[in-house]
């Protein structure tokens, strides 16, 4: 409904303070796009504080924290990274867009038929998106059911002996003792450049069968 920015800031007004009287302060939600004095200072840092709620999201959620985020937890680089796009032979594509969204979108264009040429391109994506479009396989899984699929995925590299031996190490004595269903001694893994495989099967791929 058409309406003069006064009555907006009125309307807006009169739906806050009526959560507060309802004291429902929780039920305001404060998102915000790209950074400014305002939005940073006085929107994003000082109102939800005020008003009483703690559901107030930045932008950077989805952008730079999520982007550092990644690297942070698997590699110990909380920074931003670019990928070797120009030597890639097999893309997996998982839960994004690289060829219309995330913060190297230009270069992904420009590689992306290159990697078609010379390899496959994997999308797991519930929707149909650009990149999708172009992949050699989609898997469309259902929303929220990646966890599911990448330890099934998990779960069948180390039963059936497919990790890197070279990068995450194997068994002292040369026999895969991952199967399904069985507790795998820890000390019986000579683990390189990973951390905690062993016990991060006993505790959640032993069973995750595909």
């Amino acid at each position: 409904v058409p309406m003069r920015w006064e009555e907006a800031l009125d309307t807006l007004a009169d739906k806050m303070m009526e959560l507060r009287k309802n004291n429902e302060p929780e039920k305001l939600m404060y998102m915000r796009g790209r950074y400014s004095p305002t939005s940073t200072d006085l929107l994003y840092g000082t109102l939800p504080k005020i008003f009483g709620t703690p559901n107030y999201y930045s932008h950077s959620a989805i952008c730079a924290v999520a982007e550092k985020m990644g690297p942070g937890y698997t590699q110990g680089f909380f920074g931003y990274r670019d990928y070797d796009l120009a030597k890639t032979k097999c893309l997996v594509v998982w839960g994004c867009d690289p060829l219309s969204s995330n913060r190297q979108v230009p270069n992904a264009i420009a590689k992306f038929s290159d990697i078609l040429d010379r390899g496959t391109v994997i999308a797991v994506d519930p929707r149909m998106s650009a990149s999708v479009a172009k992949a050699n396989e989609w898997l469309p899984i259902k929303p929220g059911e990646d966890g599911a699929l990448a330890a099934g995925i998990a779960h069948v590299l180390l039963t059936e002996g497919l990790w890197s031996k070279e990068f995450v190490g194997s068994f002292k004595d040369g026999k895969n003792l991952f199967k399904t269903g069985a507790t795998v001694d820890e000390t019986a893994f000579a683990e390189k450049q990973t951390h905690g495989i062993v016990k991060f099967w006993n505790i959640e791929l032993k069973d995750r069968t595909p």
